[in-house]
């Protein structure tokens, strides 16, 4: 086959560093996501959403055929912390946190994961941070050591 070709939907998860809520400003927080989705669509991600609360944020994207998802998460990281910390003396201090959850989507599951994505505020009403994540780490099956997983 002369062409590559590859549509692989992404749901990333990661926090901010020890879920210290950084992104309690709204406005801040809107813009963070803002500037992650358009870091991600500069590395060829086409990117549906971006959104999430205070300390964490969930993405949903197609993986670019040319980057890993190690690289991709490298790059919105890096960049990302950089930008929010020139955005107010009191962000000097932020971090996202080591790691991160990517998880695959079926086209079929777009919209309910949209969905789940931009109902973040309310779903933690009821639900932690910590309990959402280890419920995916169930979900598909990923064995992980509760020691590595927070920082």
């Amino acid at each position: 086959m002369a062409q590559s070709l590859s549509r692989l939907w992404t749901h990333l998860i990661f926090s901010t560093k020890n879920r210290f809520p950084f992104l309690s400003d709204k406005t801040i927080r809107t813009d963070t996501h803002a500037y992650l989705a358009t870091t991600l669509r500069e590395q060829d991600c086409e990117t549906l959403i971006v959104n999430g609360v205070e300390d964490h944020i969930h993405a949903l994207f197609a993986l670019s055929r040319t980057h890993s998802i190690a690289e991709v998460v490298k790059e919105i990281k890096r960049t990302s912390s950089g930008w929010v910390k020139e955005l107010s003396p009191r962000l000097a201090k932020f971090y996202w946190q080591g790691g991160y959850g990517a998880f695959s989507v079926s086209q079929s599951n777009l919209k309910e994961v949209i969905r789940y994505i931009e109902n973040q505020e309310e779903h933690h009403k009821r639900v932690t941070f910590q309990d959402e994540y280890r419920a995916f780490l169930k979900a598909y099956g990923i064995t992980y050591d509760e020691r590595y997983v927070w920082d």
